[in-house]
């Protein structure tokens, strides 16, 4: 992880960050009590059972949020975006793993100052409040996706809500790999793929630069298989 100078005009040596959550919050921002880092692809932004000093906002890249089960498996709860708000749980210690899915620049605020934080700027309570209230959201649906859904119900949803969460319309060029998205949907590789293949041939999507592209031939049908 690069770090950035700290507000105090002092700098924090790269080998003590290789946690966000093991060292103090480095760099300058929009906001007192916060800081700039940096993770690289597939770096760890802070692991479960970690205390949960900070909570973040991504600035840039994606981050994914998730734990590994008892058998092995791997669970992906969520994809966090760029405005997104990620990290800032009911108790001490962070119950999920959170790492970059690709490049990302995050902001760390300090839980304890969550309170001053929103006191003394309502305009960025505001904003917090909303991202966290749409994270909420998203979680619901992602619990009945999980349980009620086909793996064509369910990578139709995928693809609608990235298209609707980065700019580009109907154009969506997924950060994550597909190993990712099968963990997220409760699929297996193998699925993902064969189910990607077969709605390019029924018309539902096209795919470009190595499957990381999806363009939205028929968004209608897929909204139907969303509903």
């Amino acid at each position: 992880m690069q770090t950035f100078t700290a507000t105090s005009g002092s700098r924090i040596p790269a080998a003590l960050a290789m946690r966000a959550a093991a060292a103090m919050p480095r760099g300058a921002d929009e906001v007192q009590h916060a800081a700039r880092q940096r993770f690289a692809r597939g770096e760890e932004v802070f692991a479960e059972g970690d205390a949960g000093t900070f909570f973040y906002k991504v600035v840039s890249g994606t981050v994914r949020t998730g734990k590994l089960l008892a058998d092995g498996r791997r669970q992906i709860d969520a994809f966090h975006l760029a405005g997104d708000v990620f990290g800032l749980e009911s108790g001490d210690r962070h119950r999920f793993t959170a790492e970059a899915v690709d490049d990302v620049v995050v902001i760390a605020y300090r839980r304890s100052r969550f309170a001053s934080l929103v006191h003394d700027d309502p305009e960025f309570g505001e904003l917090l409040m909303a991202s966290m209230l749409t994270s909420l959201d998203r979680a619901h649906d992602h619990m009945v996706l999980l349980g009620r859904k086909t793996a064509l119900e369910k990578i139709a949803s995928f693809l609608l809500d990235m298209a609707s969460r980065r700019p580009g319309a109907d154009k969506v060029v997924l950060p994550m790999q597909r190993t990712d998205i099968a963990d997220h949907l409760g699929l297996t590789i193998e699925t993902v793929s064969r189910t990607l293949t077969q709605m390019v041939r029924d018309g539902l999507i096209r795919l470009a630069e190595a499957g990381r592209t999806v363009i939205l031939a028929d968004r209608a049908a897929l909204q139907l298989l969303d509903a």
